[in-house]
């Protein structure tokens, strides 16, 4: 299959249909184009602000002025019809002002339209290619430092018109000659020059309801027209629009000049349309996602984009207009005008088309001082204050600067080819910025590497190490995301050498699934050396995405060399630490499962600090448990916890779910401290009013959840392989002595007879049926629960009024699969909660 489709045979943004979608239309129903109101009042609006910037952007660049309306007119017919972004407006760019003006002043006109169409060629090519995304690889600093490079040589240049002058052709020369064109300035342009640019200003800060009125109406419109009237009532001498007839336009002639000059123009042409559009698409899925109807409109198809970007370029060039981009002021104004679909930017080409043919004579009284004015304000905005304060903050201020500097003094290209390599060198410079410093704090040496590890550093990390003494507790901190294979081998001949004369090791960071080891259990996958892949330690193996991996491991039976020395140690990977929706910053990830590392002791299993649940006491699992905790999530949580312990408790929810330790009620509700109210006993059971003799705890839980803590809802959370469900179906005589245990299981008895009640419908799951009578009774009993519940009066109150749900929840064990319980009717359906179900 060919790797270029068509784009006009994948129409994205089309939903609407006449017939099924996989059945052949009904015969003798002609197909009738229609267009929704949003999409027709966005398209008036779009072709009014488009109308005067076609006009200006093409006097900025000295083409014919009809070929900025031909850019235009095609822009909305073809790259609207054909690209993949539905809602983005194509047209002559600002952005490429600068690139064309620099071509017609070198190769004349004509052939400046047969750079435009192999330009447009290019595109299809890369299209094909479906390299689309490789676009966006391109650092935003260079691409806004190239926008702003633009703007500034467009506003020096129309300044020049406004003043009644002719513009030079770069920046340098535009600002030599200002002094002598100030001392000969045309009162009467400036005049109007001045007032549109106030109307620009002041027009959309009209206040009051009649300014939420008036801004309807497009700037760009109202200042051109009103600068025209004024220009015509106080009878002003000004040169006008000249759009000269249709017959005498000239269109696309073959390319004349130098083949290495023409080959720059069109690579230079090809990259700014197709960075600019792509950037745009993106853009403008952004805007539309903000809507709150977002779900109509279907995201961008870049590489789609790029064909329909390409195929405008043929046909603008080919016809004698400008070079085509999507456009983002266009844009902007269709997707807040409330476009649904790509009929708008379609019908906006049209009325461009209608605006040409029909009305030459309105266009012909603008003066073109006007149109300097509102390109000037273009040029003005496209040097974006926030766009500055963006690069500032993530330290790229330089990249824009010397892209927009290389634009302004030299060319886009040239200005482009600056910020790359700025850009590539500002990456070697952190890539091989590392701090590496050495204290001590208690008697424990701490070296902490910020940074990427590589080996650049490897003198400075191992100079820091030289300073540790011998059989001093030392913790080195990783602080990087990366860490090299001389680093690495640097790093762990140290650690076994300083281990070896009685010294500990703690390695932290993190950079998951990192550990430095006895070589003789250390694999040689490069992978373990980027973090990824866990390695043994010899006596615990244990997987980096397991957070609490310190109380199951599995542990490798003993053999010949797999018992570790002493004093070996090991950094496992950081567990990420819950993060509690209060804070502003995701909690730093700690290292789990490591213990004190401390050395190995006479009797202890050999390591310094693995929790492998199958080894030790159980006291000494508690305690290792908790050391952990003081050392590496006690740091993490205790500004969380002493928030919740000023402010006392808020939970929202109250979760009733089943004593099993395989039921973690945080992991599976990505919760942490303060969010829940939990409640677990065998068999996750409400008991019925009247009934708690001597079981009052799960009913003043409920009492305590509803009306003190004021819980919006409750969940009775059941799950897979359920002991207690078990039990209750095991049809044994019970015996003659009643234990505690068969004494609560009684609460499980209704649940039972519903299970065996013919005439009630049993609940089932989505997608599969239960696995067998446990999983069966397991989905009933939440069901029997919930009624439990809803006949304490507390919780019954609180439904009526409103302010309470209840929820039903199976969690399948095996399948780390959560059901949450639906009521279609009578049925009771418990259907898996998906990812689409975060979005709602």
């Amino acid at each position: 299959m060919s790797a270029c489709v068509p784009a006009g045979t994948t129409d994205s943004a089309h939903t609407e249909r006449a017939h099924p979608p996989h059945s052949p239309p009904p015969p003798g129903r002609p197909r009738r184009f229609r267009i929704a109101g949003a999409d027709l009042s966005a398209a008036i609006a779009v072709f009014l602000i488009a109308l005067p910037l076609s006009l200006g952007i093409a006097l900025a660049t000295g083409a014919p002025l009809q070929a900025g309306l031909v850019a235009a007119a095609v822009g909305g017919l073809v790259a609207g019809r054909l690209g993949g972004s539905p809602l983005q407006v194509s047209g002559p760019a600002a952005g490429l002002t600068v690139v064309t003006a620099d071509l017609i002043q070198q190769y004349g006109w004509r052939t400046t339209c047969a750079v435009t169409v192999l330009a447009g060629l290019a595109q299809l090519g890369l299209g094909c290619l479906r390299v689309a995304r490789g676009a966006l690889a391109v650092s935003p600093a260079i691409v806004h430092g190239m926008l702003a490079g633009i703007g500034v040589t467009i506003a020096v240049a129309q300044v020049h018109i406004m003043l009644g002058g002719e513009p030079q052709s770069s920046v340098p020369d535009n600002l030599r000659a200002l002094p002598a064109q100030l001392a000969h300035l045309d009162p009467a342009a400036l005049a109007v020059s001045v007032l549109a640019l106030a109307v620009l200003l002041l027009w959309p800060r009209v206040p009051g309801r009649a300014g939420r009125l008036l801004r309807k109406v497009p700037t760009a419109l109202v200042a051109v027209a009103t600068a025209t009237a004024a220009a015509a009532a106080a009878g002003l001498v000004l040169p006008l629009v000249d759009l000269p007839s249709w017959r005498s336009h000239a269109l696309a002639g073959l390319p004349e000049g130098p083949v290495l000059g023409l080959v720059a123009a069109v690579l230079t042409t090809t990259l700014v349309c197709s960075v600019q559009s792509l950037l745009g698409a993106v853009a403008v899925d952004k805007l539309a996602a903000a809507r709150p109807a977002s779900r109509d409109v279907v995201r961008s198809d870049l590489d789609r984009e790029l064909l329909g970007q390409g195929a405008a370029n043929v046909v603008s060039g080919s016809l004698g207009g400008l070079p085509v981009a999507g456009v983002a002021v266009r844009s902007t104004a269709n997707v807040h005008a409330g476009a649904v679909s790509r009929n708008s930017t379609m019908a906006h080409g049209a009325l461009v088309v209608a605006a040409a043919l029909l009305l030459v004579p309105l266009l012909e009284l603008i003066p073109l001082a006007a149109l300097a004015a509102l390109v000037m304000a273009v040029g003005i905005q496209m040097v974006s204050l926030h766009h500055i304060r963006t690069v500032t903050r993530h330290r790229e201020v330089m990249v824009y600067a010397v892209t927009t500097l290389g634009v302004v003094s030299f060319g886009v290209l040239e200005g482009v080819a600056l910020g790359i390599a700025v850009a590539v060198g500002v990456a070697l410079h952190r890539l091989t910025r590392t701090r590496i410093t050495h204290r001590e704090e208690d008697g424990v040496h701490l070296v902490h590497v910020r940074g990427q590890l590589t080996f650049l550093a490897v003198p400075r990390l191992s100079r820091a190490l030289h300073h540790v003494p011998q059989g001093a507790d030392v913790t080195v901190s990783l602080d990087g995301s990366f860490m090299d294979h001389a680093a690495y081998e640097t790093l762990q001949d140290w650690q076994n050498t300083h281990t070896a004369r009685g010294g500990t090791v703690e390695i932290t960071g993190r950079r998951a699934g990192v550990r430095i080891a006895e070589p003789a259990v250390l694999t040689s996958d490069p992978a373990a050396e980027t973090g990824a892949e866990a390695v043994d330690t010899g006596d615990c193996r244990c997987r980096p995405w397991t957070a609490w991996r310190n109380h199951q491991c599995d542990r490798p039976s003993s053999g010949p060399g797999t018992a570790p020395s002493p004093g070996t140690t090991t950094a496992s990977d950081p567990a990420e630490a819950w993060t509690h929706p209060a804070t502003t910053e995701p909690a730093p990830a700690a290292p789990d499962g490591t213990g004190t590392h401390a050395p190995a002791r006479a009797g202890g299993t050999g390591g310094t600090g693995d929790m492998c649940g199958t080894g030790g006491t159980g006291g000494s699992q508690l305690v290792r448990g908790l050391s952990t905790f003081q050392r590496r999530t006690a740091p993490l949580v205790r500004g969380e916890l002493a928030r919740l312990a000023r402010e006392g408790q808020r939970p929202s929810q109250l979760f009733l779910t089943c004593a099993d330790s395989r039921v973690v009620t945080s992991m599976i509700t990505s919760s942490g401290p303060g969010d829940l109210f939990v409640v677990r006993n065998v068999g996750n059971l409400v008991p019925p009013p009247g009934t708690e003799s001597r079981d009052d705890s799960v009913a003043a839980a409920i009492e305590y959840a509803v009306e003190v803590l004021a819980v919006r809802s409750i969940t009775v959370c059941g799950h897979s392989g359920c002991g207690a469900m078990q039990a209750l179906l095991d049809s044994r005589p019970a015996g003659s002595v009643a234990t505690p245990l068969r004494r609560w299981l009684r609460h499980g008895g209704p649940s039972v007879e519903r299970l065996r009640d013919a005439g009630a419908p049993a609940p089932r799951l989505t997608g599969r049926a239960p696995a067998d009578d446990v999983e069966r009774l397991c989905l009933t009993n939440v069901v029997q629960q919930l009624e439990h519940l809803r006949a304490h009066e507390s919780v019954a109150r609180a439904l009526r009024d409103g302010a309470l749900e209840l929820h039903g929840l199976y969690f399948h064990v095996g399948e780390a699969q959560a059901y949450l319980l639906t009521e279609q009717g009578e049925d009771r359906v418990f259907d898996r909660v998906r990812d689409v179900d975060l979005a709602v």
